[in-house]
C-alpha cells in the first residue's frame, strides 16, 4: 500500500519576514508620504497663483508617467529596503572586523614602524637612557668649578654664580644669587654651616684695577643694616687699596683678594666665614 506524498512547497527565502527590512520599508514610506504632502501643498499654491503654468506641468507629468510605466511596475519598495539593510549589515561587519584588528595590533608589542607602503617596515630604534653618574656611599657630590685664573674671563653675572658655587661646595645652605641693578650691595646670600648669615659682594676686576675704599663704603652701608649680615665679605679677582683695607678692618668686613680666592678654591685657605674678621 502506498501513501500519497504531499508535494512540498518550496520556501522562497527572499520573501521571509525580516524585521530590519520591514522597519526600513516603513521609514522610507513615511519619508515618501511627507514628501508627497509637501509636493501637494506646493502644487496647490502653484495652481492658485499660476494655473496655466500648473496645467502645463500636469500634462508633461502625465506624458512622462505613461512613457515610464514599465519601469514603475518593476519598482519594489520592499526589495530596495532589503538591499539597504543588507548593505548596512555588511558595513557593520567590516567596521567590527577593523576595530578587532586595531585592538589586536595595539595589544601586541612591535619593534617596527610602518612606512606607508605595503610589505615594507623600518626597525624602530629605541634610545636607551644614559646611565646616571653614581656617587659612592658615604660621599657627597661636589660642584665642578673652573680654575680661579679663569674667573677674570667671566662676565659679572657668571662670576657671582661661580662664588655661589663655592659657597654651595663648602656646605652652605640657602645659597642665592641676588646681584642686579637694585641689589643694594649684595650679590650672594647664604647660610654658613655654623648658621651664620653670609652676605657677599663680588667684584670681577683686572689686576691693575683694585677695589677702593668707596666700594667698601657703599657695601658697608647696607650689608649689616639692610641685609642683616653676620658675616659680610667682598670677594674680588684683583686686590684692595690700603684705605679700603683700613675701612674694612674698622667695619669688620672680610676682604678676599685674588690670592685668597685661589686659596679658598684649592682648599688651602679659609672661606670668608672662617677667615680673620669673620668671628661673631
Amino acid at each position: 500500500m502506498t501513501v500519497p506524498s504531499r508535494p512540498l512547497r518550496r520556501v522562497d527565502r527572499e520573501r521571509r519576514f525580516d524585521l530590519r527590512a520591514t522597519a526600513l520599508f516603513f521609514a522610507l514610506l513615511a519619508i515618501i508620504l511627507c514628501v508627497l504632502v509637501f509636493l501637494a501643498r506646493t502644487a496647490a499654491d502653484i495652481v492658485e497663483r499660476r494655473p496655466l503654468w500648473a496645467g502645463s506641468v500636469v500634462v508633461v507629468g502625465v506624458a512622462a508617467a505613461h512613457l515610464c510605466r514599465s519601469r514603475w511596475r518593476r519598482f519594489s519598495a520592499a526589495r530596495y529596503a532589503r538591499r539597504a539593510a543588507e548593505a548596512l549589515e555588511e558595513a557593520a561587519e567590516r567596521a567590527s572586523e577593523s576595530l578587532d584588528a586595531t585592538a589586536a595590533d595595539d595589544g601586541a608589542p612591535s619593534d617596527t614602524v610602518p612606512t606607508g607602503s605595503p610589505g615594507r617596515e623600518i626597525p624602530l630604534v629605541v634610545a636607551q637612557p644614559e646611565p646616571e653618574a653614581r656617587v659612592p656611599a658615604g660621599e657627597e657630590a661636589t660642584v665642578v668649578l673652573d680654575a680661579p685664573d679663569d674667573y677674570t674671563e667671566l662676565d659679572p653675572d657668571g662670576f657671582e654664580h661661580a662664588i655661589a658655587d663655592l659657597c654651595a661646595r663648602d656646605d652652605c645652605r640657602e645659597v642665592e644669587v641676588v646681584g642686579g641693578a637694585r641689589d643694594l650691595g649684595a650679590d650672594v646670600l647664604a647660610i654658613s654651616p655654623d648658621g651664620l648669615r653670609v652676605v657677599i659682594q663680588c667684584k670681577r676686576y683686572g689686576e691693575d684695577n683694585k677695589v677702593g675704599s668707596q666700594d667698601l663704603q657703599r657695601f658697608g652701608g647696607t650689608c649689616f643694616t639692610v641685609h642683616e649680615a653676620d658675616v659680610a665679605a667682598l670677594v674680588t679677582t684683583s686686590d684692595f687699596t690700603a684705605p679700603a683695607l683700613e675701612y674694612a678692618q674698622q667695619c669688620d668686613i672680610v676682604c678676599v683678594n685674588g690670592e685668597g680666592l685661589r686659596a679658598w678654591f684649592d682648599g688651602t685657605g679659609p672661606s670668608p666665614w672662617e677667615g680673620p674678621g669673620a668671628e661673631v
